[in-house]
């Protein structure tokens, strides 16, 4: 299959251009696990240079949506989880979102040990913004596909997930 010239990283197209060299069988597997990578890394890359004019990272967009509809807010350990980041990590973004207006943190009024973390006007209308937006992006990387080929491609990678040790836990831990 021809690859996009440039697609690969200069790295997974030496050890590619090794593995035919030496005639492995899983060559081909090996591309295709190379180009899952370039696209995620190219998507991961347009994210952030999409978002890095608004002040956001990745990280600091989640924290917006996970607060957006939330007008109690929530605490920080609650974000975390829901993030999928650590305690430390959550403060660290914390910090650089309230520093750009984007949120406050409260102490509790019962317990003054207890922070609420809430979006800012100006993060709502960011969040509401920013969602549509986002979203949009992420539709038009997929519009070259049809609904039956973007079904098609989501369970070929659901099932080569199911080959990694997460997507192994994953299934195991649902009985499957």
């Amino acid at each position: 299959m021809p690859l996009v010239p440039q697609m690969l990283e200069p790295k997974h197209d030496a050890l590619l251009t090794e593995a035919s060299r030496r005639g492995l069988p899983d060559a081909d597997g090996i591309r295709l696990c190379f180009q899952v990578l370039a696209l995620a890394r190219s998507i991961d890359r347009d994210c952030a240079a999409r978002l890095a004019p608004r002040q956001l990272s990745e990280g600091k967009f989640v924290l917006l949506f996970l607060l957006h509809e939330q007008p109690q807010g929530l605490p920080p350990h609650v974000l975390a989880e829901r993030a999928g980041v650590t305690r430390a990590t959550i403060t660290g973004l914390l910090d650089g979102l309230e520093r750009d207006g984007f949120v406050l943190r409260q102490a509790g009024q019962e317990d003054r040990r207890r922070i609420a973390v809430t979006l800012t006007a100006k993060g709502k209308t960011a969040a509401a913004r920013l969602f549509k937006e986002h979203t949009a992006w992420i539709g038009t990387l997929f519009q070259g596909l049809s609904s039956a080929d973007q079904r098609q491609l989501g369970d070929l990678l659901t099932r080569v997930w199911r080959a990694t040790n997460a997507g192994r836990a994953a299934t195991a831990g649902r009985g499957q």
